[in-house]
């Protein structure tokens, strides 16, 4: 069923959650999201909840840049070449002493695993999502 005019379903997403407000075009436009490849996988023992620290290349604009994810549901091998999305103009964010570049998009689970976007093949690291 559609809410009254706006498009919305009346449920609940599959993590529980309502969905969040209208924010208008001009607010989702403004992130700079991207396919990038995985380059590197840490471990990060000192975060509070489980997670990897990733280093992602983004191609020749943006670059490599380094986030905090829990994915701990996927191996380090799993994870090691594999196209991944990220919203790459957030702004840093310090997490546990580690600076996080950006943010990898995943859908989220009621349990709280992530699973990742998956990417298309033929898509490079750097191309922009629209």
């Amino acid at each position: 069923m559609l809410a009254s005019g706006k498009g919305r379903s009346n449920v609940n997403d599959g993590a529980g959650r309502p969905p969040k407000p209208d924010v208008g075009s001009s607010a989702f436009f403004a992130l700079d999201i991207r396919v990038g490849r995985v380059l590197e996988v840490e471990a990060f023992p000192e975060a509070r909840k489980p997670a990897w620290k990733l280093r992602v290349d983004f191609g020749p604009q943006v670059g490599e840049l380094r986030t905090s994810a829990q994915v701990t549901n996927f191996s380090r091998e799993q994870l090691l070449g594999r196209l991944v999305v990220g919203a790459v103009n957030l702004g840093p964010k310090r997490i546990a002493g580690f600076v996080s570049q950006f943010l990898i998009l995943g859908a989220t689970r009621p349990d709280g695993t992530v699973l990742l976007l998956d990417v298309p093949s033929g898509a490079e690291p750097g191309d922009p999502v629209e």
